[in-house]
C-alpha cells in the first residue's frame, strides 16, 4: 500500500518537475533564443544580398526551389511592393495584392486580427514579398522534362485586364503567351474561408503534344520567431495519405536540407505558426510528391513546403487544366473544417496541434465553444465546463473524499501506533495497513482527484494556448486575454510601484487566488505520516503559484475555480462523516515551530 502511495506521489512530483522545467529552464532558454534570433536578423539585414535569380527547369519529380529578388539591404514592405505591378485583393477577411511578376500571392493581411489588444494596432501581416525583411509567399506553375519549352517562372510578367481586382465575386484571370504555341491562363478566385483556388490552364496550338508537371510551393525566408514551447508545433507541416501527419521543425529541416514523405494521392503541405498558417492543397485523388526543403537565399535561411504533381498531357490543338487550392489565414476550427469539406483535404484540422490527449482536447474545445455560443464569454464558458467536469467525476470524487474523511479520523490512532512502535518502520507500516483494513479505508483516495485532473489540465492548457478562438478573449476586470498570463503583479503592489520585476516574480491576482485555494484544499486532507511527504504537500501550493503564474490566465482561473468547488464538496462530505474541519488550526500548525497538535 505504501508503494502505491509513493507511486501517486511520484506522479505528482513528475507533474511539478514538468511544469518547473518549462517555467525555470525552458522559459528562460526560449527568451534567450528569441534574443539570439533578433540579433541574427539584425545582422542579416546588414549583409549584402544577391542579384536577381532565375530558376531553370528541374528534372521531372523535383519541384523548383523558390527564386527571389533581393537588394543590398532589405526594403520596407511598402518599398518592396512599389517595385512591381500588382492586383489588389479585397475581401472582408483578406486584403493585400498579387504580384503580376511571377503571379505570386505575396502580400496578405488578415483584416479581423490585430497584433495587440489595441484597436489601433496593425492588422496581422501573413505574407510579404521578396526584397522585404522576411519574404513569405506562395507560387504555382509548371515544369517539364526537357529544357526546350518556355514556361512561366518567378520572373514572368503576366497580363491582367485593366482595372482587375480579386474579390469574393470577381476572380482574377491572368494570361501569358510563351511565343511558341503555348498559352497559359491562370484563374485565381478566393472565398470567405481564406481559401484561394488556382486554376492553371494550358492551351496548346502546336502540332505536338506536351507533358507538363504542375507544382505549388510556399516559401518563407529569414529567422522565424516561434513560441519555443514543447506542446506546440510551429514549422513545416503536412498530411500524407501514406505516412500520416508530418511535422518538421525549422532547425531539423535546416540540418537535413530536404525531406520527402511518400508519394500520395491525398494530403497537403504548408507552414504553420501558432495562430496562422498557409498550405497548398493539390487536387485530392491525383498523385503528387510532397517535399520539405531548406536553402539559403540572399544570405538568409529559406524554408519551403511544396508538391509536384504527375504529368498533365496536353494534346496538340487541345487544352488541359490543373486546379490547386491555397489556404492562407487564421487557424479557426470552424474555418478549417469548411476548408476540409470543400477541398476534401485529408485531416486538414490537424493544422491545429491538438496534442497527445486529442481525444480529450477536441471535445474540450467543442464544449467550451458551444458554451461560449450560449453565454458570450469564454471565461464563463471555462467556469461552466469545470462544473461539468466536476459533475462527471462527482461519484468518484465523493468516494475519495469520504475515504479521506475516515483517514483523518484515524490520525490519532496512527500517531499512537508510531509512538508505540518507535523506530521500527516495518512494524509501523504493517500496523497501519492492518488499521486501514479493519476500518475499510483506502489511503490512495486522496491522490485520485489529483490524478484525474492532470489529463484534463493539459487538455485545457492546449485549448487555451493553441486555439485562436481564445486569443484576445476577455473575461472580466483586468483579464482581457484568457490566452495570456494575468497582467497584474503582487511584487509591484499591482502597479503602484514602478519596478520591472524578474519574470519569475510576476505573480498576479488570479495565481494568488489559485495558490490560496490549493493551500486550503491541502489542509482539508489527512496529514501524510511521512515527514518528507508532509513537507512536499505543504510547499506544493507555493510552488504551483509560481509555476502557473506565467501560464494562460484562463488555465489559472480554471484551477482556482476547480479547487473552490473541491473544497466545498470535500468539506461537506467531511462534515457528513463527523470529521472536524479545523483549517485555521491546521494553518497555524503548519507555520508553527512546535509539534502539531493531534486531533
Amino acid at each position: 500500500m505504501e508503494n502505491n502511495r509513493n507511486l501517486f506521489l511520484a506522479i505528482a512530483l513528475s507533474f511539478i518537475v514538468l511544469l518547473g522545467w518549462q517555467y525555470f529552464v525552458a522559459g528562460p532558454r526560449m527568451e534567450a533564443e528569441k534574443a539570439r534570433q533578433e540579433q541574427l536578423a539584425a545582422q542579416q539585414a546588414e549583409q549584402a544580398g544577391t542579384t536577381e535569380q532565375t530558376n531553370t527547369a528541374p528534372a521531372p519529380g523535383t519541384a523548383p526551389a523558390a527564386a527571389t529578388t533581393a537588394g543590398a539591404v532589405p526594403l520596407s514592405p511598402q518599398a518592396a511592393l512599389s517595385q512591381s505591378v500588382r492586383i489588389d485583393i479585397d475581401t472582408p477577411k483578406l486584403s493585400g495584392s498579387i504580384n503580376l511578376t511571377g503571379a505570386r500571392i505575396d502580400d496578405l493581411h488578415l483584416n479581423e486580427y490585430r497584433e495587440t489588444l489595441d484597436e489601433g494596432s496593425p492588422t496581422i501581416t501573413l505574407m510579404a514579398p521578396s526584397g522585404s525583411q522576411n519574404p513569405y509567399y506562395a507560387e504555382f506553375g509548371w515544369v517539364s522534362g526537357s529544357g526546350d519549352i518556355a514556361l512561366p517562372n518567378a520572373n514572368t510578367v503576366w497580363t491582367a485586364s485593366e482595372g482587375a481586382k480579386l474579390t469574393l465575386d470577381k476572380p482574377l484571370v491572368l494570361t501569358w503567351d510563351n511565343g511558341a504555341g503555348l498559352t497559359f491562363v491562370r484563374t485565381i478566385s478566393v472565398d470567405n474561408n481564406y481559401l484561394f483556388t488556382i486554376d492553371q490552364k494550358v492551351e496548346n496550338t502546336t502540332d505536338a503534344a506536351v507533358a507538363l508537371y504542375p507544382y505549388g510551393l510556399i516559401s518563407r525566408h529569414g529567422t522565424i520567431k516561434t513560441s519555443g514551447i514543447y506542446i506546440l508545433h510551429e514549422g513545416l507541416i503536412g498530411v500524407d495519405g501514406e505516412d500520416g501527419l508530418q511535422e518538421v521543425k525549422y532547425k531539423d529541416i535546416a540540418e537535413k536540407k530536404i525531406e520527402q514523405p511518400s508519394k500520395t494521392a491525398q494530403g497537403w503541405v504548408g507552414i504553420t505558426d501558432k495562430y496562422w498558417a498557409t498550405a497548398v492543397i493539390p487536387p485530392q485523388g491525383q498523385t503528387f510528391q510532397p517535399s520539405f526543403r531548406y536553402n539559403e537565399i540572399a544570405g538568409k535561411p529559406a524554408y519551403q513546403s511544396d508538391y509536384l504533381g504527375d504529368a498533365v498531357n496536353v494534346a496538340a490543338g487541345a487544352s488541359a487544366s490543373y486546379k490547386t487550392s491555397l489556404f492562407a489565414g487564421a487557424k479557426e476550427v470552424a474555418t478549417l473544417r469548411k476548408v476540409e469539406e470543400s477541398t476534401n483535404a485529408l485531416n486538414f484540422d490537424l493544422m491545429i496541434d491538438w496534442g497527445w490527449f486529442y481525444f480529450i482536447t477536441k471535445p474540450m474545445f467543442w464544449a467550451i465553444d458551444h458554451l461560449y455560443g450560449l453565454v458570450g464569454n469564454f471565461g464563463i464558458a471555462v467556469l461552466l465546463i469545470t462544473v461539468i467536469v466536476k459533475a462527471i467525476f462527482f461519484p468518484l470524487a465523493s468516494k475519495s473524499y469520504a475515504s479521506m474523511a475516515k483517514m483523518k479520523l484515524l490520525q490519532p490512532k496512527m500517531e499512537e501506533i508510531k509512538k508505540n512502535m518507535g523506530d521500527d518502520k516495518q512494524a509501523q507500516q504493517q500496523a497501519i495497513m492492518k488499521l486501514y483494513q479493519e476500518e475499510k479505508v483506502n489511503p490512495l483516495a486522496g491522490c485520485l482527484p489529483i490524478a484525474i485532473q492532470i489529463p484534463v489540465f493539459f487538455s485545457l492548457y492546449k485549448v487555451l494556448y493553441t486555439t485562436i478562438e481564445m486569443r484576445h478573449a476577455p473575461f472580466f476586470g483586468w483579464i482581457q486575454d484568457l490566452s495570456a498570463p494575468d497582467p497584474t503583479n503582487l511584487f509591484t503592489l499591482f502597479g503602484l510601484v514602478p519596478w520591472d520585476t524578474p519574470a519569475f516574480l510576476a505573480i498576479g491576482i488570479w495565481p494568488l487566488i489559485m495558490g490560496v485555494t490549493m493551500f486550503v484544499q491541502m489542509k482539508l486532507n489527512p496529514t501524510p505520516p511521512d515527514p518528507t511527504q508532509k513537507m512536499i504537500f505543504t510547499w506544493m501550493p507555493i510552488m504551483f503559484t509560481f509555476m502557473l503564474a506565467r501560464m494562460p490566465a484562463g488555465l489559472v482561473i480554471y484551477w482556482a475555480w476547480n479547487n473552490s468547488l473541491s473544497i466545498i464538496q470535500q468539506a461537506t462530505i467531511m462534515k457528513k462523516h463527523g470529521t472536524k474541519i479545523e483549517i485555521w488550526q491546521n494553518i497555524k500548525d503548519t507555520f508553527s515551530r512546535s509539534k502539531p497538535k493531534s486531533e
